[in-house]
């Protein structure tokens, strides 16, 4: 599964961080790639192309807070959580999309 997700909370700091590395690490784990754009206090890192979206089968968002250009993920499936749900268990969410996926088909 190739997957797009945003992480974001309100300082854009500690926990958008460590949601991406977890998503990144859990993606890793169970086989599927991830590209991981991270938005807040340094503004979007690793942003998200119209292309990386085009090329995925599912976009998480890991958000706290408002993200810029949320629009782009409206023709993928999308699951939206918390940072805290993607820190808690980034592998049961993968599989969540997953599961979104094969429900979608």
């Amino acid at each position: 599964m190739k997957i797009v997700a945003v992480t974001a909370c309100p300082a854009g700091l500690a926990h958008t961080f460590m949601a991406k590395k977890a998503l990144e690490n859990a993606a890793r784990e169970l086989g599927h790639t991830i590209k991981v754009e991270t938005q807040g206090a340094m503004g979007i890192e690793n942003e998200i192309t119209k292309e990386d979206i085009a090329n995925s089968d599912v976009a998480i968002l890991a958000i706290d807070s408002y993200i810029e250009k949320m629009d782009r993920f409206k023709e993928i499936p999308t699951i939206e959580v918390s940072t805290k749900v993607a820190l808690k268990d980034a592998k049961a969410l993968i599989k969540k999309a997953l599961a979104k996926i094969n429900n979608n088909i």
